[in-house]
């Protein structure tokens, strides 16, 4: 702590250190610019020298194919002086470069040679290198030139202005020059560089010096002059003095600031203390919905840290994704000024992507010169507020229900004691009647049919009654062995009028032996007979053709029942909503069909399922225990 606090104290030397490393580098690069740039004159220089030596021995070697063409076009002509002199190509080779050329035999003796005083020119010039080639039948050809003047006509002129160009020797003498003056004057040193001669440029053995030590030489004539080094001190020298100031005044400056910062941090601190310790959900926004501030709170609320939210643009990464465009509608009104000013409601997402009910309060956010600058949010997470307030509802709903459900028990009881005594009596009067006509002795199998049937549907009536009386008194099924498809064929048969009236057509596919399950009989024919009505309700209004088909199989240790439909559809709803009590779907409906059904598989160990079907329409499923495994043959499809 000490050490932080006595480095604090030095940083007014901060400027004065600094500036020292700051001159320190850039004398260090004004150094290393130099040598730079003294190494790239170098390496230029080299290029150039390469280039100009390899351009003169490129000269040389097109005069030399010159000659060839020459001695080859010479072949059988006259050996005399008449015949060069006439020649265009000896004219054409004076004009560039040669100085004479000598037609000797194969005795080097002289034949012809072109211009006739070139012997008194040779003597003038003073060295001079030769070229040869042989001519046929026998001869060569000898062009003689000046070094001086292949620097002069052989180097570039940008070059020529640029440098001074000269063939020395070992002796370090000047052979020749592409300059009027080719001795070395006396002079400061200058940068250059030497290339020894290669190739055609050795002398032959024809020239009158040899010049086996020869060298292309090229010398810079005018230095470029570096003032950066002595710009740089002169620069040193003023600013020195001038940082010392600036860093005598700077500590006086800190010494000020270093007190208001001491009591800036105390205010801070506590500033921040409270807002983190605030149970409420803090942050700034400025009129473009950007995040400015954010308290640990808010920060607990959404499940990101600070550095994810502040300078954040909307859309936030706490918004619902299903509800954008709403809430980016709000948040524009927001912003507008025309938040409620008692607030509203609003569903977040937490990051780990739970749902975070919150109360949102908007008020004017404010600078220090009173100017508004955005927005100032408080929010108040009330999620478990409204989760208390879901489950208290959800109770008071089930509270409700149960009243219902036992107030219809009740009066379901009541029914079934007074619908009892008129199904006995409905019996009883048709097996007297029955009677009755046998003693009379009528035989009529019409009648006695009906009265039969009559007696059997009473029957049957008033075991229904009874069951769902004892089912509604929490009373267990009575179960037995039943056959599935005998009770699933004789409640589409109780149906079977009402069916026809409809004009729907139910198909039976029923597997053959299937195994027994124990059960209510008279309870599952409910379940069945209450399937295939609410099928043949939802085709109600379907000008196609209607179809209801109703199948049984064997499903592992279970047997299913399925009622499927060409109708609507579930519309998307699931099977816990269908079977909720009261719930219906129909106008006239008071919800409690399948509500009874699922309490009736459920009461039998089974499960009553409904999904949308894989060819359109619903398809309404329950299983009931197998009695024991059993081979299933092939379904037996029954129309009616």
């Amino acid at each position: 702590m000490k050490l932080r606090e006595l480095l604090y104290r030095s940083l007014w030397l901060a400027p004065l250190v600094l500036s020292l490393i700051f001159v320190l580098g850039v004398l260090a690069w004004v150094r290393a610019n130099e040598a730079e740039e003294q190494d790239q004159q170098r390496q230029t220089l080299i290029s150039d020298a390469l280039s100009t030596e390899a351009q003169l021995r490129d000269r040389i070697g097109d005069e030399q194919v010159q000659l060839r063409q020459l001695a080859a076009s010479l072949a059988g002509q006259p050996r005399t002086s008449a015949t060069l002199a006439a020649h265009p190509e000896v004219n054409a080779g004076l004009r560039r470069l040669w100085q004479s050329v000598t037609w000797l035999d194969d005795l080097n003796r002289v034949l012809a040679e072109v211009p006739e005083d070139a012997e008194a020119g040779h003597s003038e010039d003073g060295l001079s290198l030769h070229l040869t080639a042989p001519v046929a039948p026998g001869g060569v050809l000898v062009v003689r030139y000046a070094p001086a003047l292949l620097l002069k006509r052989g180097v570039p002129w940008w070059l020529a202005r640029k440098y001074d160009v000269q063939l020395v020797d070992s002796a370090d003498q000047v052979i020749a020059s592409a300059t009027e003056s080719p001795l070395r004057a006396a002079q400061a040193p200058r940068p250059s560089y030497r290339v020894a001669l290669t190739g055609p440029l050795r002398a032959s053995p024809l020239t009158q010096a040899a010049l086996t030590d020869a060298a292309l030489e090229l010398t810079l004539r005018d230095p470029v002059f570096n003032g950066t080094r002595t710009l740089a001190w002169v620069l040193v020298a003023g600013f020195l003095p001038l940082v010392a100031v600036a860093s005598w005044l700077t500590r006086r400056q800190m010494r000020q600031v270093q007190r208001a910062e001491s009591a800036w941090r105390t205010e801070a601190a506590w500033r921040r203390a409270m807002e983190d310790s605030a149970l409420v959900a803090l942050r700034a926004r400025d009129f473009d919905g950007r995040l400015l501030y954010v308290n640990r709170t808010f920060c607990d609320m959404v499940g990101l840290p600070a550095e994810q939210l502040v300078g954040l643009l909307p859309p936030m990464p706490y918004w619902p994704p299903d509800a954008l465009a709403e809430v980016a509608e709000r948040n524009r009104r927001n912003l507008a000024g025309h938040a409620p000013r008692e607030g509203y409601e609003a569903h977040w997402r937490h990051a780990s992507g739970r749902t975070v009910d919150v109360m949102v309060f908007e008020s004017p956010l404010v600078d220090a010169s009173g100017r508004q600058i955005g927005w100032m949010g408080s929010i108040i997470d009330v999620t478990e507020r409204k989760r208390l307030e879901e489950r208290e509802r959800r109770q008071v709903e089930t509270l409700a229900n149960n009243a219902r459900l036992t107030m219809l028990g009740e009066i379901a009881s009541t029914l079934a004691h007074e619908l009892n005594q008129p199904l006995t009596a409905i019996a009883s009067y048709g097996a007297g009647l029955t009677n009755s006509l046998a003693k009379l002795g009528v035989k009529d199998e019409l009648v006695c049919g009906a009265l039969q049937r009559l007696g059997q549907q009473a029957a049957h009536a008033g075991r229904i009654v009874a069951r769902i009386r004892e089912f509604l008194t929490r009373r267990e099924p009575r179960q037995e062995p039943c056959d599935v498809n005998a009770i699933v064929g004789a409640a589409v048969e109780l149906l079977k009028r009402d069916l026809q009236q409809r004009g729907v057509q139910v198909e039976l596919l029923l597997a053959q032996a299937l195994p027994e399950v124990r059960a209510d009989a008279v309870l599952v024919e409910q379940v069945v007979i209450n399937l295939v009505r609410n099928a043949s309700d939802a085709l109600l209004g379907r000008p196609e053709r209607r179809r209801i088909r109703v199948s049984t199989r064997l499903a592992g240790e279970f047997v299913r029942i399925d009622v499927q439909d060409n109708g609507p559809g579930l519309a998307g709803q699931r099977v816990e909503q269908l079977c909720a009590p009261f719930y219906s779907t129909k106008p006239d409906g008071m919800g409690l069909g399948l509500a009874i059904c699922r309490s009736i598989v459920e009461a039998h160990h089974g499960v009553l399922d409904a999904e949308e079907a894989s060819g359109g329409g619903a398809l309404f499923s329950f299983s009931l225990a197998a009695r024991q495994d059993h081979a299933v043959e092939p379904a037996h499809d029954a129309q009616h």
